[in-house]
């Protein structure tokens, strides 16, 4: 039962940095808006650009910002006296960002789906923008970012590098399932390995297959109501 540490690690790391990256991808999406222009193309390219970096130089620019010698990581440590080099938590922060490209470009297209016009019939009937994005936007644009999100999910349970840079190899406190893999490998466990592995895929296949069930009993709801 050795894989019980990592794998509930894994998932509370996966779970919360699929929240933040939900969270901060929907606004930056929103905040990019429909139009392209050079402006907001550019941030965009510049905003996924952790889905594109090899995951080592994400590791090392989160170290480089989080670190105690970085604006962030010295204000923390500074202020709070909070430290996430070698945290569980500096490996949810490694993950969110990683696993945010995924949200944020699924949630832009999602919202260019949306038909403007019901935009703007909830703004004549008064609705301020707030009310408009969670009353009308956000609904429309719910199924493209659940895709997103499961896509970002899957990113956050087999993040690797960056998470190793970040938050480090400790049993029971960092240990994930893929840096268990990975140390298994190295000493040669391959017993300990395949387990491990074994257990990953039938944990991504169940999450996939929930997400697959719940998408197809809210289309059947849609439909029922319509």
């Amino acid at each position: 039962m050795e894989f019980l540490a990592p794998l509930w690690l894994t998932l509370k790391v996966a779970a919360l940095a699929t929240l933040l990256a939900l969270i901060f991808g929907i606004a930056a999406a929103r905040a990019l808006g429909r139009k392209s222009s050079l402006a907001r193309d550019t941030a965009e390219s510049l905003l996924t650009l952790p889905l594109v970096l090899p995951p080592t130089v994400l590791g090392y620019y989160l170290l480089v910002v989080l670190g105690r010698n970085g604006a962030i990581g010295s204000w923390l440590h500074d202020a709070f006296g909070i430290s996430l080099i070698f945290t569980w938590q500096g490996a949810v922060i490694a993950a969110a960002v990683a696993a945010f490209p995924l949200i944020l470009r699924a949630a832009r297209a999602a919202f260019r789906e949306v038909d403007p016009q019901l935009e703007r019939a909830a703004r004549t009937l008064g609705l301020n923008e707030t009310a408009v994005f969670f009353r009308v936007s956000l609904p429309l644009a719910w199924r493209g970012i659940c895709a997103g999100t499961l896509l970002a999910f899957a990113r956050a349970m087999g993040e690797f590098g960056a998470t190793l840079m970040v938050a480090g190899s400790l049993p029971g406190r960092t240990q994930t399932l893929s840096i268990a893999i990975y140390n298994a490998v190295m000493a040669g466990d391959d017993a300990t390995a395949q387990a491990l592995v074994l257990v990953a895929l039938v944990v991504a296949v169940i999450a996939l297959v929930l997400a697959a069930q719940a998408l197809q009993r809210s289309r059947h709801g849609d439909d029922n109501a319509a």
